[in-house]
């Protein structure tokens, strides 16, 4: 899942893809390289941004959605606003992520059920507790989260869940999330990780956002190793060749190279 901020704000690259021609050039690169979902956002979700009103974020997403719509690949929409997601999946995206696991907006889950798609459903706490156990936390939440989903009558098969590094936790909650991540299995859901860039990885290596990148693919390849579905990132190819490694590793064979490929 290639992430596509076209917000002037997101930690890592905010500002980089607002203008539309912008969006859609990345959008395009990132399918290229071998993206299999577009996921868009307008609105940051990092610490201490602030919230953006409804009418501004569909204002930065009407001008580019169609576009990346017409790639062709699965667009995603990055939203916890049942109204944005509705106006999104109506001009044709394909799945919602709800970064507050339809606990937020009350009109969420029926929103995903109404359009037929499904539904990323992320962990989230509006602060860190070093005091809880965070995976207890977690599963209470993914329970509550599943039960708003049936109510809605989101079918199981178009339910996604989400741990949510970085958002509501510590940094040593998050590699114990990491550590223990194949635990998550017991819900009988796909499991979506996304660390890319975060200051989970930057705490470990003591390097800026922008030199993240082998720390991104060492937590990723751990968290494909331990079940993860879908790894939502900002660098595409990288992540292509490193789930490639996995995938030739774990079937113990080597796929017919193409011709001319290097020795």
């Amino acid at each position: 899942m290639g992430i596509l901020n076209v917000t002037p704000d997101s930690f890592s690259d905010g500002g980089r893809h607002a203008a539309a021609d912008a969006a859609l050039a990345h959008a395009q690169a990132m399918v290229a390289e071998g993206a299999d979902i577009l996921d868009i956002g307008a609105e940051s979700t990092r610490p201490g941004a602030l919230a953006v009103p409804e009418a501004e974020e569909w204002a930065r997403l009407e001008p580019v959605l169609s576009a990346v719509i017409a790639l062709g690949v699965p667009v995603s929409i990055d939203t916890y606003k049942a109204s944005i997601a509705a106006r999104a999946c109506a001009l044709g995206a394909a799945l919602v992520n709800d970064v507050w696991g339809l606990q937020k907006d009350p009109a969420m889950a029926d929103a995903v059920a109404a359009a037929g798609v499904p539904v990323v459903m992320m962990h989230n706490r509006r602060e860190a507790d070093a005091g809880i156990d965070i995976l207890s936390d977690i599963d209470r939440f993914f329970e509550r989260s599943m039960t708003l989903a049936e109510r809605a009558g989101i079918p199981r098969s178009r339910q996604i869940l989400d741990p949510g590094f970085g958002f509501g936790k510590t940094m040593d909650q998050n590699y114990q999330i990491l550590n223990r991540l194949e635990t998550l299995a017991k819900h009988g859901l796909p499991i979506l990780a996304g660390a890319s860039r975060k200051r989970m990885i930057g705490a470990v290596l003591d390097v800026p956002t922008d030199e993240r990148l082998f720390g991104s693919l060492a937590v990723h390849l751990l968290a494909a190793a331990k079940g993860a579905a879908i790894l939502r990132v900002h660098d595409v190819r990288p992540h292509v060749q490193a789930m490639a490694i996995l995938a030739a590793t774990r079937a113990e064979h080597v796929p017919v190279a193409p011709e001319g490929a290097r020795p």
